[in-house]
């Protein structure tokens, strides 16, 4: 047995006694993910939705591909629907793909089809409605680009419209439209999790030209509040946003901050609340390692309704029970 292989092993065996899991012996694993349905009386006031099964989906609800799992929802409403698109990890190949599915009441979901795929990885795929068109930023860090799609037949059909940013590898960019400008959140930091720091762009137009803030990077050295962990949320007069905690290990719990300062000279922001807005559930449930990303919209009624991610560290023999309902 090698130096390395020991190490890997040692971190197998660390990473199962997190996730509540003590093997006999060290099982190769892997983390699964899934998608619930959660919902309150605010982004900050999350539980799961009544009437809708948890997880709503995962990997065993893909049907155009072998799929490992789902994960980093994104929701938009459009012609009385729900869609949510996600990243798909394909068991063929090592490389996320954006799928989609769609719901008529925001609880009871139907898996659909893979919406993108590009010669690299993509995931997060920050979905948004801009002057009546649909547009879309995933994460494409392996081509070292922020790149814009457009819907031209939505929800199935995408075009590059163009790269907003080059020459980068940033990771889960999160645009949003606040006082007349366009502003974007993008993790950034030590490879491979890039969870620590984290920068701020903004433009007159979407398609740019994007200018980096001048009090950016925003977060540097602190892995526990910089990755983001879903969209940009105005509430109640209160602009939030999310972040992964990543600290001891990566996509643990989601946390929440207020911005109380967005101009193209300053930035301020302060916690939204001291605790978790999403934490892992122990006890060997389908979130029992961590969470790590929320898109809350509000209802007519005021509520929110909002998708989640979260994921279970198992051995990989056990991939068909790891994401049990």
């Amino acid at each position: 047995m090698t130096g390395l292989t020991r190490k890997i092993l040692k971190l197998v065996r660390q990473s199962l006694r997190l996730a509540g899991i003590k093997p006999a012996d060290p099982l190769p694993c892997r983390d699964y993910y899934a998608i619930a349905i959660y919902q309150g009386s605010s982004p900050l006031d999350l539980q799961p939705a009544a009437g809708a099964r948890t997880p709503v989906l995962t990997g065993a609800d893909v049907n155009d591909l072998a799929a490992v799992y789902v994960a980093d929802p994104f929701m938009i409403r459009c012609e009385g629907m729900w869609h949510m698109f996600f990243e798909i990890l394909p068991e063929a190949v090592d490389k996320g793909v954006i799928g989609h599915a769609s719901s008529a009441d925001g609880l009871n979901w139907r898996y659909g089809q893979v919406v993108i795929e590009e010669d690299f990885h993509l995931s997060y795929p920050c979905v948004f409605e801009s002057g009546g068109e649909i547009y879309m930023v995933p994460e494409s860090h392996q081509d070292r680009t922020v790149r814009l799609y457009q819907a031209v037949d939505f929800p199935a059909r995408w075009r590059h419209v163009c790269n907003l940013l080059e020459d980068c590898e940033l990771v889960d960019c999160t645009p949003f439209f606040r006082d007349g400008r366009w502003w974007m959140f993008a993790g950034c930091g030590e490879p491979p999790l890039r969870a620590d720091g984290l920068r701020l762009f903004h433009a007159d137009a979407l398609t740019g030209p994007w200018i980096e803030h001048p009090r950016s990077p925003v977060v540097s050295g602190n892995a526990r509040i910089a990755r983001p962990g879903g969209r940009v949320v105005e509430w109640e007069g209160r602009l939030l946003r999310f972040t992964q905690d990543c600290e001891p290990r990566y996509g643990l719990r989601v946390r929440a901050f207020e911005i109380t300062e967005l101009t193209t000279a300053e930035y301020a922001e302060r916690p939204a609340t001291f605790e978790p807005v999403l934490r892992e559930q122990p006890g060997g449930k389908w979130n029992s390692s961590g969470m790590h990303h929320l898109d809350a919209h509000r209802l007519p009624d005021g509520s929110c309704l909002a998708c989640v991610d979260g994921w279970k560290w198992a051995p990989i023999r056990a991939a068909n029970t790891a994401t049990s309902r």
